[in-house]
């Protein structure tokens, strides 16, 4: 079930580069309503938590440890087409393939620390969401 809303976070590396102004400001002008947004530093097991997804996977333990090395913001947005158009302006995972123009390609330092999170569906985004807010933080 497709909805209009998706979940993002800009991870460490953005942060600590200082591009949360800009990459905000690139969501905000594709046409993206935040209805809720924090700055936050995730705990190790916080981090293992949200990726549990990628448990046996070989970068796990790597990407809990980058995910928890400094604050993050994370975010609810709200657009028609919300996680589809929201991939598509994030770009590839690995920021060497992402077009010209996306969040990754202008931002992200490599495959490992590539700036921001974005949901892969609107059943993840759902999940993603609540995990970082309660519904009284979330705002239309």
């Amino acid at each position: 079930m497709a909805t209009n809303r998706t979940f993002t976070m800009i991870k460490p590396d953005a942060v600590k580069a200082g591009h949360i102004g800009n990459i905000l400001q690139h969501i905000i002008a594709a046409g993206y309503k935040v209805v809720a947004m924090k700055y936050t530093k995730l705990s190790a097991e916080k981090a293992g938590e949200f990726y549990a997804v990628h448990k046996e996977r070989p970068f796990y333990g790597e990407l809990v440890d980058f995910m928890s090395s400094g604050p993050i913001v994370a975010a609810v947005l709200e657009k028609e087409n919300a996680v589809e158009d929201f991939r598509k302006l994030i770009g590839a995972t690995n920021p060497a393939e992402a077009e010209e123009g996306t969040i990754r390609a202008k931002y992200a330092k490599n495959i490992g620390e590539n700036a921001v999170h974005g949901s892969d569906s609107s059943e993840n985004a759902a999940i993603e969401g609540s995990f970082h807010f309660g519904g009284v933080e979330m705002f239309s």
